[in-house]
């Protein structure tokens, strides 16, 4: 069963000759969530191989509310955010200061300028001028239908997803035909936008996932949306198969990070195949990527994913 840090925890029970490490996630993910989110399986699931994995390398591991962690961080060897899944809906600010706040007593994996520049979508444009194939995207600042068509021609395309600057699992996301009515306000983002022409291959073919911990490929899955719709995530109806990437589409993955002046301890590739035959990166999730475990091979703590990040961690803490 997933515990819960508290300070009687600390006071009453670890070994001090292991690794403490929290596991950081929004309130709307815990036990005992009034209004739980329709995805919560899927934080049981990962951590479920993640705790015997951590444990087999010195690390007790365990589940936190981030809102909590500033002021528990000095009782932990480190601090991973992966399931702060409400940190987009109007509470980047705060979740930024608390991971500082965190940064500034115990490890914090992403690191918080790592965490600060993937919170906001524009990094895509930068990866572009950088040399990595993205889907191409135009940014505004605020959303209107007569920026949208500007943007729209700018790209050349009759039907676009317009997406939160800062956002997540499709939340405030939109899409959009030119043919169509323009979408009312509350459908669209609530701020900053991302434009991004549609590529039928989400349907067709599907959103591709490659998961690396620190420097090294672990596994990759296809996720497809249900019929009629195109957003792939599973509270959507979203559906997930293992996949085997070719050498070129693994090339063209880790083509993305090869761009960074940086190795992130965990990173989630999301790419989508272009009209050409190329994949496109749609996201680089470095802050609370879901993992998808269960398409790496070996079940519970042996799942090989698990293990790799276990081992990763381990190494950055000198285990």
């Amino acid at each position: 069963m997933l515990f819960i840090i508290t300070k009687t925890l600390y006071q009453t029970g670890m070994t001090k000759a292991r690794k403490q490490i929290a596991i950081l996630a929004s309130g709307n993910m815990l036990p005992g969530s009034t209004a739980p989110r329709q995805d919560v399986f899927e934080l049981d699931e990962q951590m479920g191989k993640l705790i015997p994995a951590f444990a087999k390398h010195g690390m007790d591991l365990t589940l936190l509310n981030w809102r909590e962690a500033p002021a528990l961080a000095h009782d932990c060897d480190a601090m991973l955010p992966l399931f702060v899944w409400d940190y987009y809906e109007g509470n980047e600010e705060e979740f930024l200061t608390a991971m500082a706040q965190v940064e500034a007593h115990t490890r914090l994996f992403n690191r918080f300028d790592v965490l600060k520049w993937n919170a906001n979508k524009s990094y895509l444009e930068e990866l572009g001028r950088l040399g990595a194939l993205i889907i191409p995207t135009i940014t505004l600042d605020k959303i209107s239908q007569d920026r949208v068509h500007r943007a729209m021609e700018k790209l050349g395309a009759d039907k676009v997803v317009i997406k939160p600057e800062v956002g997540g699992a499709a939340w405030r996301q939109a899409l959009y035909d030119s043919c169509d009515p323009f979408p009312d306000k509350d459908q669209l983002p609530p701020q900053g936008a991302l434009i991004q022409p549609f590529l039928n291959s989400v349907t067709s073919e599907g959103e591709y996932s490659f998961l690396y911990f620190s420097d090294t490929f672990s596994h990759a899955l296809v996720k497809r949306p249900k019929g009629g719709d195109y957003r792939v995530q599973s509270i959507y109806g979203g559906r997930e198969s293992a996949y085997i990437p070719t050498q070129t589409e693994r090339a063209q993955a880790r083509a993305v990070l090869d761009v960074l002046d940086f190795t992130p301890l965990y990173a989630r590739v999301d790419l989508l195949r272009d009209d050409t035959g190329r994949l496109r990166l749609i996201e680089l999730e470095l802050i609370e990527p879901y993992l998808y475990l269960p398409f790496a091979e070996g079940r519970g703590g042996e799942n090989k994913g698990a293990q790799k990040l276990a081992k990763a961690l381990a190494r950055k803490l000198g285990i």
